[in-house]
């Protein structure tokens, strides 16, 4: 219910306004590559196939002001038989070299249909971000061109072949986000290029869309939804990419107990709308989902002072494989600004587990847990907040398993996650119960488009 009042304040603040609109862009038949399997999923909802889609905002400070409300109030109202889960897990002030540490909690874990992204900073980080969602997701990309701040030329070039580095905001915008959306085969949003053409047209300047240097005032948030609306486009008579990366296969219920070799990293299983409750057994390759080092996953850690700065970018697994808790750390001895502290962390089914400092690499005694100095973000949210950590503040994360050992199939005709973070490859899931045949009239197979270039389950301390 928050949520929901939150979404019409915003939107009513914002439509409240008598903004001019965008017009029609050159090539705006064209929008919407290399994102067609969400907006089929989208289109193809019906009050009887409710498809479920999940949509992931992620960047920094502009991803959280409310022209992505605008945005899913679009959506909603567009496809409103879609079961849709749109998050927004933006940080302001944190740059691709930061949120490539806080994406492992963040994003990968979520498996999203749809990630709707930009970001500020070293584009090499960026790249890592991007390649990390297609060795370990199916889901589809949306990249965005940076809109103009106020110092910005709108007569800047544009011919890839004549930018490099040295011209950073037009070489960014135009040679390495559009060959990054090449490189991934992943959308590219021309916000900057619709930007230039609405401030000309309606003869603004790039201030007049700012509250700030950067930041968007109401104009310009209504503006960005706008753009973004305009690639959020289903072309119907466009039919997903042969290599399809999500198959959905029928299940046979009369072949029960069920053994299925599949490719992937990800099985869910969609129920059937008629029979009776019935609980399911699951193995991997012969063992317990929860046996999979890569199936534990750590969530964001808590926020600096009630924000959604976590103190820690990242946290990493140790040698000792890890169980669903929740951790505890403490922080005590801390110079004023956080550059020395030592600090104890507790898991709630582990119990103390060490007493580690801010400049060396901590291994908790049990082996589960890796903290590296550098992952730590209290100096900066410290500098940036401006106060200190209560006394007693109690710094928390959880661990949680992506993937069941068990769960009741019911005939409600939603989905659930069996496996999720396995290592993508060839597996054999086998699905039995002590009676009878669930009610599961498929399975959906996830397999990234890209290998994997990196283990995301390896041991820290080991690396």
């Amino acid at each position: 219910m928050k949520s929901a009042l939150l979404l019409l304040a915003a939107t009513l603040i914002l439509q409240a306004q008598d903004f001019p609109p965008l017009g029609e862009a050159p090539d705006q038949e064209q929008r919407g590559a290399n994102i067609q399997r969400t907006m089929s999923l989208l289109a193809g909802s019906t009050a009887r196939n409710r498809n479920q889609v999940k949509i992931l905002f992620y960047g920094q400070s502009i991803t959280e002001q409310a022209w992505t409300k605008l945005v899913e109030q679009d959506l909603r109202q567009r496809f409103p038989h879609a079961d849709l889960a749109i998050e927004n897990r933006a940080i302001g002030g944190h740059s691709s070299q930061l949120l490539v540490k806080t994406a492992e909690a963040d994003l990968y874990p979520f498996y999203p249909d749809l990630v709707i992204f930009h970001v500020y900073g070293d584009h090499q980080r960026y790249e890592d971000i991007i390649r990390r969602i297609r060795e370990r997701t199916t889901a589809e990309v949306l990249l965005q061109t940076d809109h103009l701040n106020a110092n910005a030329k709108p007569d800047e070039e544009t011919d890839p072949s004549k930018l490099d580095p040295s011209n950073w905001e037009a070489w960014f915008n135009y040679n390495f986000l559009p060959g990054l959306a090449e490189k991934y085969g992943v959308g590219l949003a021309g916000v900057r290029d619709d930007w230039k053409r609405y401030l000309a047209k309606n003869n603004v300047e790039p201030k007049d869309l700012l509250k700030d240097n950067v930041h968007l005032n109401e104009h310009g948030e209504f503006l960005m939804a706008e753009i973004i609306k305009t690639y959020l486009r289903h072309h119907p008579e466009q039919s997903p990419a042969k290599n399809e990366t999500v198959r959905r296969i029928p299940f046979d219920p009369a072949a029960f107990p069920h053994q299925f070799k599949f490719t992937g990293n990800r099985v869910d299983a969609i129920m059937a709308t008629e029979g009776e409750p019935v609980e399911v057994g699951v193995l991997l390759d012969g063992k317990l989902p929860s046996d999979s080092r890569s199936t534990a996953v750590f969530t964001r850690v808590s926020g600096y002072r009630g924000t959604n700065w976590p103190v820690l970018l990242r946290v990493q697994r140790g040698p000792a494989p890890l169980v669903e808790e929740i951790w505890t750390i403490r922080i005590a001895d801390n110079s004023d600004d956080y550059s020395e502290f030592r600090f104890t962390l507790t898991g709630s089914r582990t119990g103390p587990d060490g007493e580690g400092s801010a400049k060396e690499q901590f291994v908790s005694k049990s082996g589960r847990i890796v903290i590296e100095p550098e992952d730590w973000n209290l100096q900066f949210s410290r500098k940036v907040f401006g106060q200190p950590l209560d006394p007693d503040a109690e710094i928390t994360f959880a661990v949680k398993h992506l993937s069941v050992d068990s769960f009741t199939a019911e005939p409600t005709g939603g989905r659930v996650t069996i496996i999720q973070g396995v290592p993508a490859g060839d597996h054999v899931l086998t699905l039995r119960s002590a009676s009878r045949k669930p009610p599961i009239a498929f399975l959906e197979v996830f397999n990234p488009p890209m290998p994997a270039t990196e283990d995301p389950a390896q041991d820290a301390s080991a690396r």
